[in-house]
């Protein structure tokens, strides 16, 4: 096994195409073919990370957040983005990070949080946009079967809590081949009339390539008739956030000393309790600041996150409780998620949960 193919794994759960334009994800330091010895999953990628990784013999770390954020213009090892670095190179240790693809994936960042509180009725709290596209192609009738259960087999036609979704209109089509042409249908040199079904799928992004393969290796045409366009519908399973509820309101009180016990939070900011119970959950791990109008839109009685500002917890206004739990905190379960990910994928190489606390947040 190489790199690589952990790579694919991990892109099975969340595909870099839906990480943020701001982030730097994927592999960062070391070589996609080099063979695998042991994964180490971690949080961050710190020094102490590195020599664990060198003590636990695993030469790839698999870390949420990425080591290399902003352009490295040197590497004298005077930062310690640069020592980390440095010394995985030294040492043969590939740094792949997943960090905004894993929090906008259903299954990500947000969903760890929500099944640690026990929550009901996931949605996506800001759902991404242009994620969604759809394929028209045109089959002659006889064969239009096969090539939508092959698209469907390649992950095309899934709506939400449905699969196998497709539209299809019967019709005619017409073609006349040069003389350069192989057609199928008809002879080159003649207008031929063809009796097809247009069929219609959509597909997730992140698709494209391996769906239009599969059109042309499944449609028997020399040349293949489709198109593609990108749609305004909101994907119900990427983007940022999560919503939920409880199975059963709990006043303020309650609820922060259940969310700082549930989270291991050594301190919780909040907003002013607002003196309602809590039944509906806002949840965006990370710095989140950015979602509070989304939390108040979507009639959240409460909004968890982390890294939010003096002036950011004014923006409550009355309407929502701000609790903001701290960011290692709020993303603290992510390794575990990767490791039971790559566990249930990988069997025959140690897949190791770091056991470095990388918090650099101390409170006194």
């Amino acid at each position: 096994m190489i790199i690589q193919d952990v790579i694919d794994h991990l892109e099975t759960l969340a595909p870099l195409n839906y990480a943020e334009d701001f982030d730097n994800v994927g592999l960062l330091v070391g070589q996609k073919t080099t063979k695998l010895k042991g994964i180490l999953v971690t949080l961050d990628t710190t020094e102490p990370v590195i020599d664990e990784a060198i003590e636990k013999k695993c030469n790839l770390v698999v870390s949420f957040h990425p080591i290399i954020f902003k352009g490295l213009k040197k590497l004298n090892g005077s930062t310690y983005v640069e020592r980390v670095v440095i010394k995985a190179i030294k040492h043969d240790i590939a740094i792949y990070s997943m960090h905004t693809a894993l929090d906008n994936a259903f299954h990500g960042v947000n969903d760890m949080i929500f099944k640690q509180l026990g929550l009901t009725n996931k949605r996506i709290l800001i759902p991404q946009n242009d994620t969604i596209k759809k394929l028209s192609t045109y089959v002659p009738i006889e064969e239009v079967s096969h090539v939508r259960e092959a698209l469907f087999l390649a992950g095309a036609g899934h709506i939400g809590n449905y699969k196998n979704c497709s539209f299809n209109v019967e019709g005619y089509g017409t073609f006349c081949g040069n003389e350069e042409s192989n057609p199928t249908k008809g002879n080159k040199g003649e207008t031929h009339t063809e009796r097809e079904t247009k069929l219609t799928v959509i597909f997730p992004k992140h698709l494209e390539s391996k769906i239009l393969n599969t059109l042309f290796e499944t449609h028997s045409y020399e040349e293949v008739a489709y198109e593609i366009i990108t749609l305004d519908n909101n994907n119900q399973q990427i983007g940022m956030g999560i919503v939920g509820e409880l199975h059963s309101p709990l006043d303020e009180m309650d609820f922060l000393n259940y969310l700082k016990k549930t989270m291991k939070s050594d301190c919780i900011k909040h907003s002013m309790l607002l003196g309602k119970p809590i039944n509906k959950v806002a949840i965006l791990g990370g710095s989140g600041s950015f979602a509070i109008q989304a939390a108040k839109q979507a009639g959240a009685d409460v909004f968890i996150t982390s890294d939010l500002k003096y002036h950011d917890f004014f923006t409550a206004e009355n309407q929502i409780l701000l609790a903001d739990i701290g960011h290692y905190e709020s993303e603290q379960f992510t390794k575990n998620l990767l490791v039971a990910h790559l566990t249930k994928k990988i069997t025959n190489f140690a897949v190791v949960l770091s056991n470095t606390n990388t918090n650099p947040v101390k409170y006194f």
